[in-house]
């Protein structure tokens, strides 16, 4: 059955695409810059300088919490199959779709970024890595999560929380010196970019969906 056109122009549709798109230029961008070396003293090292004098066993502590809840199986395993399973209780079953497959999606191009970059990691890590640094895995995922959340849930909080959880994830990647601010940046645009284009793609399903919902509940 053909989508009404009604559903198939929802409003900011077309700015989540250009947005999406435009976000995957700057990380490309950014990925350029950072490995010619352009901005790592201006940007990079003035930021790490400032983070080793921060250090001590109270933020590692909080820093090392994130450093769990934003990789591994936690958040590429247990947080996907737990938001997707919710959304299927809740008879949303495009919002379990999008979300696992933007959440595969955002990895998998983290992932090859850093092969294509491959960008060393700064020397006083606290953690042993073996990956490159650029983009940061742990950011990407985050702002996948939360952008996606945002979008499919449309409560103001979720957006606001998220926002906080994103910053506190890039600061703790810092702070351990496990990534580069710039690799924050660009991983944070990056996740927020596939979930954009993940809601963009399947949008007038979702939108479809939703009403649905709203009208079963209230019948």
């Amino acid at each position: 059955m053909p989508v009404p056109a009604s559903i198939r122009d929802l409003p900011w549709r077309r700015i989540a695409g250009i947005a999406s798109a435009g976000g995957v230029v700057v990380v490309l961008l950014l990925g350029l810059l950072v490995r010619v070396e352009a901005i790592a003293d201006e940007i990079d090292g003035e930021w790490m300088a400032e983070i080793l004098e921060m250090r001590g066993p109270g933020w590692e502590a909080v820093s090392r919490v994130f450093d769990f809840l934003g990789g591994g199986w936690f958040a590429n395993w247990l947080i996907p199959v737990v938001v997707a399973v919710s959304f299927l209780i809740a008879r949303r079953p495009w919002a379990a779709s999008v979300f696992v497959i933007a959440s595969a999606v955002s990895a998998l191009l983290v992932q090859a970024l850093k092969v294509l970059f491959g960008r060393a990691r700064p020397e006083d890590s606290l953690l042993e890595l073996h990956t490159a640094a650029y983009p940061s895995g742990h950011v990407a995922n985050a702002a996948t999560v939360v952008v996606l959340l945002a979008l499919l849930l449309c409560r103001w909080w979720v957006a606001t929380a998220g926002a906080a959880y994103v910053v506190l994830m890039a600061l703790s990647r810092t702070y351990l010196g496990a990534h580069w601010v710039t690799d924050t940046v660009g991983g944070a645009l990056l996740g927020a970019s596939v979930a954009l284009a993940g809601w963009a793609i399947l949008a007038p399903m979702l939108h479809r969906e939703r009403q649905g919902r709203r009208a079963s509940v209230g019948a």
